[in-house]
């Protein structure tokens, strides 16, 4: 029969070997993290400067200077016209015009006018797919919902529930005047 001590011994050595390999597991994901967080700014960066020489006054106004930590730039980030027109959804701001979005996020946003201007509330994307002719199954809807989902995300719509979408505000007509 083993001795206490012996026994102590035993257990405290296996918890010895498991703390050394918790401390090098640690630090190897703390590299690993430093190492990420490296490449992630750098991409950061590099994201501001495309942003800065495709900006349409050249990257020559205060709205592109960017902050210091390339962090911020992501929490805040600086309204523009897309890189390419109807490439991909912008950022609304004041004055812009619903001509720099594809065809299908112009029809949602005409609907949700449309009804605001009849006073028939938010629209949902199953009455978006009848209103639009196409088949109310659910692939047809999701596809709608991502559509206005991002355009919420980029500040052309409002959900004010869950599902359902109405312009926000200042983007009630076509011309992007309020």
């Amino acid at each position: 029969m083993p001795s206490v001590v012996g026994l102590l011994e035993q257990h405290e050595l296996a918890a010895r070997r498991r703390v050394d390999g918790l401390r090098e597991e640690a630090d190897r994901i703390q590299a690993e993290l430093a190492t990420a967080e490296q490449e992630w700014q750098e991409w950061a960066i590099a994201r501001k400067r495309v942003d800065t020489v495709l900006a349409p006054d050249g990257g020559s106004t205060a709205e592109t200077e960017g902050t210091e930590d390339p962090r911020d730039a992501d929490v805040q980030p600086t309204p523009r016209d897309a890189a390419k027109p109807r490439s991909q959804v912008p950022m609304w701001r004041e004055g812009l015009a619903w001509s720099v979005l594809s065809v299908d996020y112009r029809r949602i946003l005409q609907l949700g006018a449309d009804r605001a201007r009849l006073g028939q509330g938010p629209v949902t994307c199953q009455e978006m797919a009848a209103a639009f002719g196409m088949d109310v199954v659910p692939a047809r809807v999701e596809a709608l919902r991502s559509k206005a989902k991002r355009l919420v995300a980029r500040g052309w719509l409002a959900e004010p529930a869950p599902g359902r979408f109405t312009p926000a505000p200042g983007v009630a007509s076509p011309g992007g005047d309020s």
